[in-house]
């Protein structure tokens, strides 16, 4: 993380600073109604002192008034403060979470290494909601800061020495809370940590919940996820005792200070120092106080957990994205002719090639790993260790991943669908007013609609689970044909169909993508002989390139490849 990039505490500022005018609003409405709650204590001493001592009648009357008038203008000053405050929480909440996508979908990536989809979707909700109410925090806290002030005050009217009970022992007490707090946010940290993983774990035993079965690994898949929600229960229960420890050691601190308040105002009334109404005053001010001091360890609590989650989301936001924007643009038109000179990355070893614009090329991999590789610099999820990759000249480092990805498609194996009709997903990538049946029809889509209670407006489930393997397949082909990219490179795409469909596929897509670069990653007989010719990448290097038949006869590591 270089020095620029952002870190919990800036997280924590930038949250608040987008919402001081709520926080402001908050506050100040806050700070009248604890203004307000501790004047009640003072007006029923000055009650008792000026009404009920002395039998007047009227007095108690306006007294009784002037109570009623301050406990409306109370109600309404707790509401709309609350209001503001929660809006300003979820304000918070909302732009946090943004820009927590925003990051995880850039195009440049990174952010999702290391970090499975479960844990991100954790820091994204329970993170953001937990930076977000600091935003609360902070205008409960002013607020609070606000009513223990007017209490001194007003005890300093009364007494020199009831005020000072109260000024010295609250900054006792907020420095006693915020040293108990230290244990609560790296415990908080660590729940929240735990509590992703797991999130993250059953998000992963579900989606492969139909391969699991088919294996017989469901027990296995049980035990892993049992032994992640202990370690998750462990953390939530570690950070529960400390934030009870914490709770529980500043409200017995704050009875004491409560007490001492009370034990003064008795002697001092004993003395005859202050009245009886005074006395009144004094230990409803007392009491009155219970309740700020709560809200203020209530508060460090939260700007605890708060920290902890902002340098969760830090972490996230201030990912390197793993490959750069070049500041070069696209040539217009796209022709589409595709280069790799030398390129070195994982497995690949120095490889060389050169795809002419139109061409429909296949390319046979030995090595599924070397097959990934490619894709990988192909899409520019990464760039090379070394040598290039270039796209009508232009290396792919020196273009923005962004608009490359509107010249060139690469369509992974494992793509996923979206939650949405069988056409909505077709149509995801497709420039506006384009028609998708033609794509449909080259992939087969148009056969798997026959079969759907509404045809293509069927709805598929979360990543496509209501459909079969083979369906998923075909519309996630269609998807990318539907895309007519200058440049489409596919994967993979007709591993779970069968041979009659997969050849009906082969011919559908090289009429469509007829004058338009494409590049087949695969070991299927029927889509490589459709091609113009293929490539065989053995052991990380280019050993050979031509026809499909013609490697068929040359290469023994070929032929195991496509036919085996």
């Amino acid at each position: 993380m270089s020095s620029s990039s952002p870190s919990g505490r800036d997280v924590l500022k930038e949250s608040i600073r987008g919402q001081r005018r709520d926080v402001a609003i908050g506050s100040l409405l806050g700070s009248g109604h604890q203004i307000g709650e501790a004047l009640v204590p003072v007006l029923i001493g000055v009650a008792i002192d000026q009404a009920v001592t002395d039998s007047d009648t009227g007095a108690l009357l306006v007294c009784l008034g002037v109570l009623a008038v301050g406990y409306v203008a109370l109600a309404l000053s707790f509401r709309f403060g609350a209001m503001a405050g929660e809006r300003a929480a979820a304000r918070a909440e909302h732009t946090l979470r943004i820009s927590l996508v925003r990051r995880i979908l850039d195009p440049g990536g990174g952010a999702e290494e290391g970090r499975l989809p479960g844990a991100l979707a954790n820091i994204a909700t329970e993170d953001a909601k937990r930076v977000g109410a600091v935003n609360m925090a902070l205008m409960a806290g002013i607020s609070a800061l606000t009513g223990i002030l007017t209490c001194a005050v007003v005890l300093l009217r009364m007494s020199l020495t009831l005020g000072l009970v109260v000024l010295l022992g609250t900054p006792v007490l907020l420095w006693l809370g915020h040293l108990l707090s230290k244990p609560l946010e790296s415990r908080s940290e660590a729940e929240q940590e735990r509590a992703a993983h797991a999130s993250a774990v059953a998000a992963d035993l579900v989606t492969g919940l139909r391969i699991l079965k088919g294996i017989g690994g469901e027990s296995a898949a049980i035990a892993r996820y049992r032994t992640t929600s202990r370690d998750s229960l462990g953390a939530t229960l570690k950070a529960a005792r400390a934030q009870a420890f914490q709770s529980g050691v500043v409200l017995a601190l704050t009875g004491c200070l409560i007490a001492a308040v009370a034990l003064v105002g008795g002697r001092l009334a004993a003395q005859g120092s202050i009245s009886l109404g005074e006395l009144v005053s004094a230990v409803g001010l007392a009491l009155f106080l219970l309740g700020p001091l709560e809200t203020l360890s209530w508060v460090n609590a939260e700007l605890a957990q708060g920290r902890a989650s902002a340098t969760r989301i830090a972490e996230v936001v201030a990912t390197p994205p793993a490959v750069t924007s070049g500041d070069r643009g696209l040539p217009q038109p796209v022709r589409g002719a595709v280069r790799l000179v030398g390129v070195r990355h994982g497995g690949l070893r120095g490889v060389d090639l050169d795809i002419a614009p139109g061409e429909l090329l296949g390319v046979v991999a030995t090595d599924p790993a070397d097959a990934t590789d490619l894709l990988r610099c192909l899409a520019r999820r990464t760039d090379p260790d070394t040598g290039t990759v270039e796209l009508d000249g232009i290396p792919l480092r020196d273009l923005d991943p962004a608009e490359l990805r509107t010249a060139m498609l690469v369509a992974a194996h494992d793509a996923d669908l979206f939650a949405g009709t069988v056409r909505e997903n077709v149509t995801a990538a497709a420039p506006e007013g384009t028609d998708p049946e033609q794509a449909m029809a080259a992939a087969g889509v148009a056969q798997v609609a026959q079969t759907l209670p509404d045809g293509e407006h069927t709805s598929v489930g979360e990543r496509g689970h209501s459909l079969s393997g083979g369906q998923r397949q075909r519309v996630a082909l269609a998807r990318a044909l539907a895309a007519e990219r200058p440049v489409l490179v596919v994967h993979d795409p007709t591993t779970a169909v069968d041979a009659v469909t997969e050849a009906r596929i082969a011919t559908g897509l090289r009429e469509i993508r007829k004058g338009r670069t494409t590049v087949l990653v695969t070991t299927s007989p029927a889509l490589l002989s459709v091609t113009d010719r293929v490539v065989l990448l053995d052991e990380g290097r280019i050993t050979d390139t031509a026809p499909h038949a013609d490697l068929i006869q040359r290469h023994e590591a070929y032929r195991t490849a496509v036919l085996a």
